[in-house]
């Protein structure tokens, strides 16, 4: 099984944390790196979780549609049974994967794998999400991006949540979310500033 350390070669891989709000480009950014990957001559293979079918059932794909062919799994522990003989390993929306995902991605750095990760860093709370903070702590390089809050014009570092429902994990785009800066997103139910 793949789960034994393997030290000959490369001594280890890394492990890469692209995070932010909705609207931040953290997709565009994992999807960025893992083609230049593939020009690279690397074997690349992304993983998403099998609920996020808002663009595609299987491609990863960015609000700008770009997109990579996936695999859409249920459970971290999947991702084992796909990565025989691959350089990179991608991970979107990683805040809705379970919190194997954390010593999942350490596993495949031990092996020598390059593992990209990509989510939201906290849930239309402001807390933290999922394995998202776990995989900060282990991880070597960390890019936080930001949206722009539509409101003030600042830096947007939350995912404001326009519709009623309370569950943690809700799938949308524009239709029921807004990136918001900190101010902003502590204001609640604003109108725009810029309305007339």
């Amino acid at each position: 099984m793949f789960l034994e350390p393997n030290f000959k070669g490369q001594r280890s891989g890394w492990i890469e944390v692209v995070c932010g709000s909705m609207f931040s480009g953290k997709t565009e950014e994992l999807i960025r790196r893992l083609k230049r990957a593939q020009i690279a001559n690397q074997k690349v293979q992304i993983f998403k979780p099998h609920k996020d079918t808002r663009y595609d059932d299987i491609n990863v794909v960015s609000h700008d549609k770009n997109s990579l062919e996936s695999i859409p799994v249920k459970s971290s522990l999947e991702i084992y049974n796909y990565v025989e003989k691959i350089n990179v390993v991608g991970v979107d929306e990683a805040q809705f994967f379970d919190n194997d995902l954390i010593e999942v991605c350490q596993k495949l750095a031990i092996n020598g794998i390059r593992v990209i990760i990509a989510g939201l860093d906290m849930d239309f709370r402001g807390q933290p999400f999922g394995p998202i903070p776990g995989l900060l702590a282990v991880a070597e390089y960390i890019t936080k991006v930001h949206a722009i809050c539509p409101h003030c014009g600042s830096l947007a570092t939350h995912s404001y949540r326009l519709s009623s429902e309370k569950e943690t994990v809700v799938l949308g785009e524009k239709d029921k979310y807004e990136p918001r800066c900190r101010i902003c997103f502590q204001m609640g139910p604003i109108l725009d500033f810029h309305s007339s």
